[in-house]
C-alpha cells in the first residue's frame, strides 16, 4: 500500500502550513490568443497570490497576426517583466518545439504547462502542487476521465468536459482508449495538456521526444513511464476555447494515430 494512501496521511494532508520555496514557472504556448491572454494571466496571478507562491508566465508567441505580442508586453508592465516574460517566435512553429523554447527561459524550479485559451483553469494548480508535494511526484497531469486524484488527494472533484458536442467527446475517448490499449501508459488522459514537472524531468523528457503537434503530449506520458519517473492525476473540468477557433483538425487526428503506432514500435 502507498503511505501517502494511508488514513493518516491522508488526515494530515493540508492541515498544517508550512513556507512552499520552490518556484513555478508557467510556459504558455500563444497564437492568436489576444482576448484569452488578459484573462488567464488574471487568474494565474490570482491563483498564484492567493497561495502565496514563487512564479513567473513565458509567453511563447508564433508571430500572431492579432497583436497576442502587444497585449503580452502590456501585461508585462502591469505584473511586472520579471512576472510575465514574452518569449516569441518567427513564425508559426507547433506546439512540442514551444515548449522546449519556452523552457530555456524558465527560472523556477517546477514548470507548469497549459492552454492559453481559458480551457484551463488555474484553478486546479493548488492541487497538483499538493498532490505533487504530498507524494513527491515527478508528474502531476490533469485528467478529464477520472472522478478521483491517484493517488489519493481530499476534496477532489470528479473530471470533465463541456462545450464540446457528442463527435468531439467520442474522438477524444476514442483516441484515449486507443493509446491506453496499445500502450498502456499508466494515465487515463494521455491528451491532455495540462501539467506540472519537476524542471529536470521535464528537460529530460523533452529532451528524448521526437514527436510534434499534438502527439507530443503522449509522447511525453510514454516516455515518463518508460524512464521511471512518477506520475499522479488530478481530475479538471476542461472547458472549451472562449474566443477564437480550435486548432484541431483531420489532420492532428490522423497524425494521432501514427503517432500511437510510432510510440507502440519505439519506446
Amino acid at each position: 500500500m502507498n503511505p501517502f494512501e494511508s488514513a493518516p496521511s491522508l488526515e494530515m494532508q493540508g492541515q498544517y502550513n508550512s513556507p512552499n520555496t520552490h518556484r513555478y514557472s508557467v510556459i504558455l504556448p500563444t497564437y492568436n490568443e489576444r482576448k484569452n491572454l488578459p484573462i488567464i494571466v488574471w487568474l494565474l496571478a490570482k491563483v498564484f497570490q492567493e497561495h502565496e507562491l514563487a512564479w513567473e508566465i513565458i509567453v511563447v508567441d508564433d508571430a500572431s497576426p492579432d497583436g497576442t505580442q502587444d497585449v503580452a508586453l502590456e501585461l508585462a508592465k502591469v505584473y511586472g517583466e520579471e512576472k510575465i516574460v514574452l518569449k516569441p517566435r518567427a513564425g508559426k512553429l507547433g506546439l512540442g518545439t514551444a515548449y522546449i523554447h519556452g523552457l530555456n527561459f524558465c527560472t523556477g524550479d517546477f514548470v507548469i504547462i497549459m492552454d492559453a485559451d481559458f480551457s484551463h483553469h488555474p484553478k486546479f494548480i493548488p492541487q497538483f502542487i499538493r498532490l505533487q508535494q504530498a507524494c513527491n511526484l515527478d508528474i502531476v497531469t490533469g485528467t478529464r476521465y477520472r472522478s478521483v486524484a491517484t493517488p489519493s488527494l481530499p476534496e477532489t472533484r470528479p473530471g470533465g468536459v463541456h462545450g464540446w458536442d457528442l463527435k468531439r467527446k467520442l474522438v477524444s475517448r476514442g483516441a484515449n482508449f486507443l493509446a491506453a490499449t496499445v500502450l498502456n501508459p499508466g494515465v487515463s488522459d494521455l491528451t491532455g495538456s495540462f501539467r506540472l514537472y519537476r524542471l529536470p524531468v521535464l528537460r529530460h523528457i523533452i529532451s528524448l521526444t521526437q514527436s510534434r503537434g499534438y502527439v507530443f503530449q503522449m509522447e511525453m506520458m510514454v516516455r515518463a513511464r518508460a524512464l521511471g519517473y512518477t506520475v499522479g492525476e488530478v481530475p479538471i473540468t476542461f472547458v472549451d476555447r472562449i474566443f477564437g477557433e480550435s486548432k484541431l483538425g483531420a489532420d492532428e487526428v490522423v497524425g494521432y494515430a501514427k503517432g500511437v503506432w510510432s510510440l507502440f514500435t519505439s519506446v
